[in-house]
């Protein structure tokens, strides 16, 4: 939508430099890692959906970038130049836990954390097998996912309290349900017009086509992306999932007390198993080489 409304640069991927780029290639002040990183990342819709040249990217990277965020700074700003535009976005999930590290890199970063009620994210998830649950059953992907929800959605309001004044929060389904008035908010906050009838009009990328999990809902009258967890999540499953997130559910809104279920031994367990795991894993692609030897290095997944 921010895209649409005009003024920053296009670009229809996420950028996943702090969470992907950085762990897998090292520091970039090597340059081998350099050479590294431009080798895969040319090879990836990364830099096919950037409209950059390859020589003139490449020299640039290898003669400039030392940081992942210089590579991100080099990038953006090449494409934003080539656009004539004066600003740029990202879109990257998981930098909502890397808030600390780009807003040293980026002093001026304006971060809008989008939260949706986990309930439909743990759906969307679960389809994708973004999740891997780590016990076998017809609900563990779904309440793995809702777990993974639930972890994200903390760690952003954690950070996002340390930087009040450029954190925003918004609700999906306040911008589904009341674009304008929600767009409105959003504009106040990174001073810049966002006309709900120019973005209708232009329709960049998913405000055209949905991007969506359920690929057949777009392209029929049953697309309904708020509140599909109502007819999809199964009783017994919708049940876990309130005993094990209820809390959470509820602080955002999304679950009122009456529907919150008492937490048995095992699934409080499981809560603290998987936070543990998510935890861990964040902390090796930050501090060690993990992304590096695990994530590999090609790119084409992205």
């Amino acid at each position: 939508m921010l895209l649409s409304a005009g003024g920053f640069a296009i670009y229809l991927t996420e950028s996943s430099v702090f969470n992907v780029l950085k762990p897998c290639f090292g520091s970039l002040a090597k340059p081998q890692n350099r050479q590294r990183l431009m080798n895969s990342w040319i090879r990836s819709k990364l830099f096919q959906r950037s409209g950059l040249d390859e020589r003139e990217i490449r020299k640039q990277i290898m003669e400039d970038c030392l940081s992942p965020a210089d590579f991100m700074r080099i990038v953006m700003e090449e494409i934003s130049a080539r656009q004539n535009v004066a600003r740029w976005a990202d879109c990257t999930p998981e930098h909502l836990l890397y808030i600390p590290e780009i807003r040293k890199a980026f002093p001026n970063a304006l971060v809008i954390h989008m939260i949706r009620d986990g309930r439909d994210v743990a759906l969307s998830l679960e389809r994708q097998h973004w999740i891997r649950p780590l016990l076998s059953g017809t609900d563990s992907g779904l309440l793995a996912a809702g777990l993974y929800w639930e972890w994200m959605v903390q760690k952003g309001r954690a950070l996002g309290r340390a930087i009040p004044s450029d954190y925003l929060e918004v609700r999906f389904e306040e911008l589904v349900s009341s674009p304008q008035e929600t767009l409105q908010g959003i504009s106040a906050f990174i001073m810049q017009d966002l006309d709900y009838d120019q973005i209708k009009k232009t329709a960049i990328g998913s405000v055209k086509q949905p991007n969506t999990s359920f690929k057949s809902e777009p392209h029929s009258d049953r697309f309904a992306p708020v509140g599909r967890w109502k007819t999809a999540l199964p009783t017994e499953v919708l049940t876990k999932f309130h005993a094990i997130l209820g809390r959470t559910l509820g602080d955002l809104g999304y679950l009122a007390p009456e529907d919150q279920h008492q937490k048995t031994a095992p699934m409080i367990g499981m809560r603290r198993i998987y936070r543990i795991m998510f935890g861990t894993k964040l902390w090796l692609k930050k501090h060690t080489n993990w992304g590096r030897f695990f994530m590999g290095t090609d790119l084409s997944w992205l």
